[in-house]
């Protein structure tokens, strides 16, 4: 397991055990889509609660006030509120393609990448896509911006067909859905302005049937309804 994971502490709050992890998520969020597809990965099968941003269950907010998605509630009562680290813990579990072992590099090496992305990146994804909520923000300068933060990505995919060699690791799967939302916000644009081995690399993941697995639709969870499992053992 990751050092940086290691020296990470979880929240402890403990309730009732559970016959398996529960797992908060909202579909959309692409935090949750890389802490989900981890999860599928990994072979763990969580009880899932889909959410309502607007309406947040009580059970989850008193688990983790930060109110932020995904979040989950182990067996044992251990709570993770950040993507990153359910991730890391689905993998530590079970990693059948090695995502944390990268073909070039190391794995904190990759786990750098997704944090400035995370960072710098993000930041300017966000002003950029809700720039009607920032209106002193230019939101040309903004996507401009993003893109400069996505060429450390750029530069390594000029080299491999994935961030860390000619196969997937955890950066690429961490870092994928946040483009694949900067892409969205006007496709045209992203189609006709950024690198085709971006626009591959992307495709690649959205065409693939573990993301679409995962982007399948969930009516938004309400106490006292049947359990819903995930990944869908159908």
């Amino acid at each position: 397991m990751p050092q940086s994971f290691c020296n990470k502490k979880a929240a402890m709050i403990k309730l009732n055990a559970e016959t398996r992890p529960i797992l908060y998520s909202f579909r959309r969020c692409p935090y949750a889509m890389r802490a989900r597809m981890a999860i599928t990965k990994s072979g763990i099968t969580c009880e899932l609660r889909e959410i309502v941003l607007r309406n947040k269950p009580e059970h989850m907010l008193t688990i983790s006030p930060k109110a932020t998605i995904p979040v989950i509630q182990l067996v044992d009562g251990t709570v993770m509120d950040e993507s990153f680290d359910i991730m890391l813990w689905a993998l530590s579990q079970n990693d059948p393609d090695g995502w944390l072992k990268p073909l070039s590099g190391n794995v904190d090496d990759a786990l750098l990448l997704i944090k400035q992305l995370d960072g710098p990146f993000k930041h300017h994804l966000d002003l950029y896509k809700y720039s009607s909520r920032f209106e002193t923000e230019d939101p040309a300068l903004n996507r401009q911006k993003a893109l400069e933060n996505l060429q450390p990505l750029i530069d390594r995919l000029s080299h491999n067909t994935f961030l860390f060699g000619n196969k997937p690791c955890i950066a690429d799967i961490a870092s994928f859905p946040f483009v694949r939302q900067f892409a969205n916000t006007d496709v045209t644009w992203f189609e006709n302005s950024t690198p085709l081995i971006l626009q591959n690399w992307l495709n690649s993941f959205i065409q693939s049937s573990l993301f679409k697995s995962i982007f399948a639709k969930y009516t938004p969870w309400t106490p006292g309804d049947p359990e819903t499992l995930f990944p869908d053992p159908v």
